[in-house]
């Protein structure tokens, strides 16, 4: 069960996170670091399916992950569950509400979760006054288009292995961006969850990562997952390693 997120809401020190350069732009002075950490505070006690918002929430604040993953989803009118995307350390979530004030999705935690919250008024002002941060939140956004445009190439025009392949590289770039290991990785996600986001159903899913382990491309136990053959999934999806 949650704990009361207000009982662990303290300061995050930016200045100070491993993490920062995946949130926050480069170069930032001290002076304008203290300003960010000013703004900033620490929620922790997300477990595996706590919600850190959902959909109709008021927009109030942005949030980096600072440990754990979450995904988001909307649900259907008949009340099945469409995974809209899966969020890792060092990204920031929150983007969708503000247009609308309001959250469009839900964000649950895929697995022991903290966030830093980054009131978005307070955010906003600064940007005004840091115009590397105001930059930077347009390339997070920008990012964010680029991402959704990916998933509609996706489900618009892949084969359900060309769906996998892809969606296995693109977990391995952002955990490559992260320094880790681009190769050797566990899933957070179940493959149900993974079939909902890339609109496969889960004997499609899991019928795709025996073939890919039949083949050497991969190697799978339960939800560790290790790429064998890197230019062979960027052949799958069109792509030159």
């Amino acid at each position: 069960m949650q704990q009361s997120v207000s009982s662990f809401r303290r300061k995050a020190a930016c200045s100070n996170c491993r993490l920062r350069e995946l949130c926050l732009p480069v170069g930032l002075s001290a002076g304008e670091m203290q300003q960010v950490d000013d703004i900033s505070h620490l929620k922790r006690g997300y477990a595996r399916g706590d919600y850190l918002y959902r959909s109709n929430d008021k927009f109030q604040s942005l949030y980096a992950i600072r440990k754990g993953s979450f995904k988001t989803q909307v649900l259907h009118e008949d009340g099945r569950e469409q995974v809209t995307g899966f969020q890792m350390t060092g990204e920031i979530i929150g983007l969708d509400a503000i247009c609308t004030d309001h959250h469009t999705c839900d964000a649950v935690a895929m697995e022991s979760s903290e966030v830093c919250e980054l009131p978005f008024n307070k955010l906003e002002t600064l940007s005004r006054e840091l115009p590397s941060l105001q930059r930077h939140l347009h390339k997070i956004m920008s990012r964010e288009i680029v991402r959704d445009q990916g998933i509609m190439l996706l489900l618009g025009s892949m084969r359900a292995e060309e769906r996998l392949a892809a969606f296995l590289l693109n977990l391995s770039q952002r955990l490559a961006a992260r320094g880790l290991s681009p190769t050797q990785f566990q899933l957070r996600m179940s493959r149900q969850e993974i079939g909902s986001y890339l609109g496969l159903k889960l004997e499609t899913v899991s019928r795709a990562f025996s073939n890919f382990q039949d083949n050497g491309l991969i190697n799978v136990r339960a939800r560790a997952v290790e790429l064998l053959d890197l230019p062979a999934l960027h052949a799958l999806v069109g792509k030159q390693q």
